[in-house]
């Protein structure tokens, strides 16, 4: 079996399938360029760790390089285009009920055509107010043309309290969001076929999701290249990428 061939028990499940959730990690976003979080530390960054940037603590200590480097990411991220996985996602779900759950903090799938049901670790494209809470609206032409930023930038101001605007992604050491962990929840549990995209399965509690869906009676399959910690408790373990298997999916119905 090559590596694109699906099991056919698996297109017969995916035929049959009345509520699919698409669970998507860092996998899915990486064929279109987008690096995965500690990839994501190159140039001027590449001397910092993940969790030097990326906590209350560090936003507290120096608002301004946490700015920088989540305006950089969210810049690069601009830049690349939604990939065939994502846009066959978007295609399924004109043809089924489909739930799109996502660890990622990038905006391709809403690009493909999408509908996120819930964004686990929030979103580069979501910033709010770091005292009131508000939604920070923040024109995206900002960042056209934008290179890799300085080491400094300053955040913005909110215009309804005049706290200093944060990124929207969930740092270390914050919850999920309680809506969207509820919202992902009661897909994972309710649905009959979870599709399990790049992601490693490692960090919780959002990989808790696919083992509730299995408990649940769900048939879960996992599409990553590499094996992961999730491959002895799916149903089917497919070692296609994104691009590759999603496609092929979407067409069965």
């Amino acid at each position: 079996m090559t590596p694109i061939e699906p099991d056919a028990a698996l297109l017969d499940t995916v035929r049959s399938a009345e509520r699919v959730v698409v669970f998507s990690g860092a996998g899915m976003s990486a064929e279109s360029g987008v690096p995965t979080f500690r990839d994501a530390l190159t140039g001027l960054w590449a001397r910092f760790d993940p969790t030097e940037l990326a906590t209350p603590q560090a936003w507290e200590r120096d608002p301004a390089l946490v700015w920088a480097w989540y305006e950089w990411r969210a810049a690069m991220v601009h830049r690349v285009a939604p990939n065939a996985g994502h846009r066959a996602v978007a295609d399924w779900a004109r043809a089924a009920q489909l739930t799109v759950v996502t660890q990622n903090v990038d905006d391709l799938h809403e690009r493909a055509g999408s509908a996120v049901a819930a964004h686990l670790h929030g979103s580069l494209y979501a910033p709010r107010c770091g005292g009131c809470t508000r939604p920070a609206e923040l024109d995206d032409a900002r960042f056209d043309g934008m290179a890799e930023p300085s080491e400094r930038m300053t955040p913005p101001s909110c215009v309804h309290c005049g706290a200093a605007v944060r990124p929207g992604a969930v740092w270390f050491g914050e919850p999920l969001p309680d809506a969207a962990w509820a919202t992902a929840a009661d897909a994972a549990e309710n649905c009959d076929l979870m599709v399990v995209v790049g992601t490693s399965g490692v960090v919780y509690p959002a990989a808790e999701l696919p083992l509730r869906a299995v408990r649940a009676g769900a048939t879960v399959v996992e599409v990553n290249p590499q094996r992961t910690d999730l491959s002895d408790a799916v149903t089917h373990s497919w070692r296609a990428t994104a691009a590759e298997a999603l496609p092929i999916l979407a067409a069965v119905r």
